[in-house]
């Protein structure tokens, strides 16, 4: 079950724990301390299963024409289960009816890390094609692919 989360307290809970379960994708303890304290104002949805929360989005603006996935999270034990593409699709729906044209994600450039690799093939899944790297936006070390899509649906059907 998908559900939109409005309490402060309770987005930041459930992407503690669900980010911090993930060190392999989060294990930068300040960026992910950052992650957590934007998801607090920000538009965010949940993932439950039998009352406990198993996954997590969060939507930034970024400019009047774009949303961006800020930070999304499944436990390991539910990948692969279409828990997140679930999740993407509350958030995408949020974005059409906000009237956003485009939806934009930021993940590691392919090659440099497999578990990003696999995050980037789920966001190729999801109808996101790739923009821009940006070497040193982050760090040397993880450079930052910019990936795009558009809001509508429409645009699943045709790709």
């Amino acid at each position: 079950m998908i559900q939109q989360i409005s309490c402060s307290q309770e987005k930041e809970r459930i992407a503690s724990e669900i980010l911090n379960s993930l060190p392999e994708w989060f294990g930068l303890p300040e960026s992910t301390a950052d992650y957590i304290h934007q998801c607090r104002e920000l538009p965010f949805w949940a993932a439950f299963a039998e009352n406990s929360a198993v996954g997590f989005i969060s939507l930034r603006e970024t400019s009047p024409h774009t949303a961006e996935i800020l930070v999304m999270g499944v436990r390991k034990e539910f990948h692969r289960a279409g828990i997140g593409r679930k999740l993407f699709a509350a958030l995408r729906e949020y974005a059409e009816l906000q009237g956003y044209t485009y939806i934009q994600v930021k993940t590691v450039a392919a090659g440099h890390y497999p578990e990003y690799d696999g995050t980037r093939l789920f966001y190729e899944a999801l109808g996101f094609l790739s923009v821009e790297v940006f070497p040193t936006l982050w760090d040397p070390w993880n450079p930052c692919l910019l990936m795009i899509r558009p809001a509508t649906q429409l645009c699943c059907d045709l790709i």
